[in-house]
């Protein structure tokens, strides 16, 4: 029988399903007798509400009811347990803040008929004025959206600059550095299934990342004992963050569920996906990077603003996370880091794929790259310049972050001769002797994120058939989780990985659990797996000794398998041999625990190559080289698409996606056709590579990779791009970068 081994490709098991269509997802779940639920959003960006009048609506065909605030009548009436000065309700009551929040829902026995009857409501708003930038919100005298809070600042101020900061450095370079707004575009939306059962609990199908997460918030808000309310996800299109806390309308739907004791569902549109799921970035920096002539850094010093949007629910964290990885690859003696989170009129923000760490690489390798053009250097070699060696780690950041390891340099010097670096600055060296030549760019970026910090739940268990089930907090969604903890089971226990079942996105299947975000899984939730498979085998070979009289040590897996005396194999005893067994003894071949971690701190270098139209602007990708550093590998196929998704959707933020308001903070991007989105055929070939620099904090050894393309990509291009235009003058440049904001950058700078 052929082992499975860790560190090989497996083939995922998840794919069939997703092929032959049999997969079901939100909208697949079939519910007999379901209500359909359609929300009626605002059209107003800020104001208040005066009457909403929904008698016609009510009257139309099919509709069980109609609700708005004051129907609700729930015990908990926010959609989160945070501040009550600035908390958001469920329905808005008396005031909007932003285009596209619930103000009152239709209950129907068809879509179709739900639709019809949510146009029938009118919703009578006085506008107020309103701000969609964050600067502008943080300014004195800004229009206030929580005047009983008293600003529009939801964070600490940073203290004012100290003059002599930056006293020890020959060279300070300034830059602003702006994260546009982005959706995600999950290729499934939002939505839920809500079922009450006879016994007064409830059943939620949702599309979440977090199944414990939401069903602790459903029993908070209709003030039920967690254990009354069940939690299922059906397979996600997609989630990259956005799906990893409860939606307002998912708890509106499950209190309305339990009132009325019918199933409800609500399928969110891709109108009302742009609108209401949260939005990723949005973050403002003032970046000031000091050095020696010698290229040697001095210090950081960041000033900035993060916009959560109109409620500051979910993206307040995320300035935190961009604070604690604002060192980035780099030994810089000291940091003084202030961005504050500011509310605006617009969608509120939250954890987009690297949920704040793309926003730190992008600021330092912004700021190093222009630091090296001022002390006329090469970008790479400044950067080794100012590497931690492998010998300084685990390695304390002036901010105060540890890092568990790292071989900076090593990942530099792959990404470049994958590259052929020397050959590519020749070629641009040539291009610019020709004043007609397509403009050539070359953008390094180096990076270091933060993951799997906090714990996950994991349970093996052997069959008297010889299976193998593997129960996990974990919830996939496109990650390939099944394959890879069964591999991890496999591997550990010498059965074959067809043998193992993974079972996981179930409250009532699951003890508890975290779930999937952050690049946390498989540290986290493999590595229980790993332990307690582990545990499993200690009793299997233990009990193999006792039936065979032989010492424990003495017991092995065998090539078939079985467990057995080394070098007897005819003394072996199959897994189901020895799980009857111990079952007989009472004392079942089964483990679960807790893995808990201090994390790790994944790294790797980008270089993107790009060529840039003089005439129109237009920006090609020509090549993106990704060597990133995850630790130990488990499944090289798992982990190569993991970073293709990353990049993917770091060279999309740069180049063509961005959330728009107007002044009066009107959504401009409000369907597909506004937003626009790369496709496969708008991305090159990209070149991958892996260096492997194992974490201390885990057995696996493993470090994220979920998020690390989109952390690398985005500064590597955004380099790259500015590093075209640098025979124009320009130092700086908007993202994204269509062809009109490259045209302009061109014209004004020969102006």
């Amino acid at each position: 029988m052929p082992q499975t081994v860790l560190g090989h490709s497996v083939l995922r098991s998840e794919d069939p399903g997703l092929l032959t269509g049999s997969a079901r997802f939100m909208a697949d779940v079939e519910v007999a007798g379901a209500l359909h639920a359609v929300f009626v959003r605002s059209h107003v960006a800020h104001g208040a509400v005066t009457a909403i009048r929904a008698e016609a609506a009510a009257a139309c065909p099919g509709v069980h009811s109609v609700w708005t605030a004051a129907d609700l009548d729930l015990p908990d009436q926010r959609a989160f347990s945070g501040d009550a000065a600035l908390a958001r309700p469920l329905l808005a009551r008396g005031r909007v803040r932003f285009v596209g929040e619930a103000v009152a829902v239709v209950l129907a026995g068809t879509l179709a008929q739900a639709l019809d009857a949510a146009d029938e409501i009118v919703v009578e708003i006085d506008p107020l004025p309103a701000v969609a930038d964050p600067v502008a919100a943080a300014a004195s005298g800004a229009l206030l959206l929580f005047p009983e809070h008293g600003s529009n600042l939801v964070g600490s101020t940073p203290t004012d600059p100290d003059d002599e900061f930056f006293a020890d450095a020959d060279v300070v370079v300034r830059l602003r550095v702006a994260h546009q707004r982005v959706a995600p575009v999950t290729m499934e939306a939002n939505g839920c299934i809500a079922i009450p059962e006879p016994d007064g609990s409830l059943t939620i199908w949702a599309s979440t990342q977090s199944v414990f997460g939401v069903q602790g918030d459903v029993a908070r808000t209709l003030g039920l004992d967690v254990s009354q309310v069940r939690v299922r996800a059906p397979w996600i299109g997609g989630g990259f963050g956005a799906k990893g806390g409860v939606y307002p309308e998912q708890l509106v739907v499950a209190g309305l569920a339990h009132k009325v004791r019918r199933p409800v569902r609500w399928t969110e549109s891709r109108r009302e996906n742009l609108l209401g799921m949260t939005h990723g970035r949005a973050q403002v920096h003032d970046v000031e990077l000091g050095a020696t002539r010698e290229g040697m850094f001095t210090g950081l010093r960041v000033r900035g603003w993060a916009d959560v949007g109109a409620y500051a629910i979910r993206g307040m964290f995320i300035p935190m996370v961009t604070r604690m990885m604002s060192s980035g690859v780099y030994a810089i003696p000291k940091i003084d880091f202030g961005v504050v989170p500011v509310v605006t009129n617009t969608t509120p923000t939250g954890p987009y794929r690297g949920a704040g760490r793309p926003e730190a690489a992008a600021l330092v390798e912004r700021a190093v790259d222009t630091m090296a053009r001022d002390l006329g250097v090469d970008p790479g070699d400044l950067r080794r310049r100012n590497f931690p060696p492998g010998s300084a780690f685990p390695f304390t950041t002036a901010i105060g972050t540890t890092y568990d390891s790292g071989e900076y340099e090593a990942a530099l010097d792959e990404a470049l001769r994958l590259a052929d670096y020397p050959a590519l600055r020749d070629e641009q060296r040539r291009r610019r002797e020709d004043p007609d030549a397509v403009l050539l760019g070359i953008g390094i970026a180096c990076y270091v994120e933060t993951s799997g910090r906090g714990g996950e739940f994991g349970s093996v268990e052997v069959h008297d058939d010889g299976s193998v089930t593997v129960v996990t907090g974990s919830v996939p969604h496109g990650q390939g989780h099944e394959t890879t903890w069964a591999q991890i089971a496999a591997a550990t226990l010498g059965v074959p990985f067809e043998a193992v079942r993974v079972v996981h996105s179930d409250t009532a299947l699951v003890a508890h659990g975290v779930g999937t975000f952050g690049s946390r899984s498989t540290q986290l939730a493999g590595s229980a797996v790993r332990e307690a498979a582990e545990v499993v085998l200690d009793r299997a070979r233990q009990l193999t000794a006792e039936l065979l009289e032989a010492l424990p040590d003495d017991v092995v897996v065998l090539d078939d398998g079985r467990l057995g005396v080394v070098g007897v194999p005819a003394s072996g005893r199959t897994w189901g041999e020895l799980a009857t067994e111990a079952a007989r003894r009472h004392a079942p071949l089964s483990h679960e625990l807790d893995f808990d971690s201090l994390g790790s701190f994944p790294f790797g270098c980008h270089v993107a190559v790009v060529e840039i139209d003089r005439d129109t602007g237009r920006v090609t990708l020509r090549e993106l080289v990704a060597v990133d550093d995850c630790g130990v590998v488990v499944n090289p196929l798992l982990a190569e698409g993991q970073v293709h998704g990353g990049l993917a959707q770091g060279v999309a933020q740069i180049l063509y996606e961005g959330v728009r308001y107007d002044d009066d903070a009107n959504p401009l991007t409000t369907s597909l056709l506004d937003y626009l989105v790369p496709a496969a055929s708008d991305l090159p070939s990209f070149r991958t590579a892996h260096t492997v620099t194992p974490s201390p904090n885990n057995p696996l050894g493993a470090k994220g990779i979920g998020e690390s393309g989109t952390t690398g990509s985005i500064a590597a291009v955004w380099n790259s791009v500015v590093d075209a235009l640098a025979p124009f003058g320009v130092v700086s440049i908007d993202a994204p970068c269509s062809p009109e904001v490259v045209w302009r950058a061109m014209r004004d700078s020969q102006k």
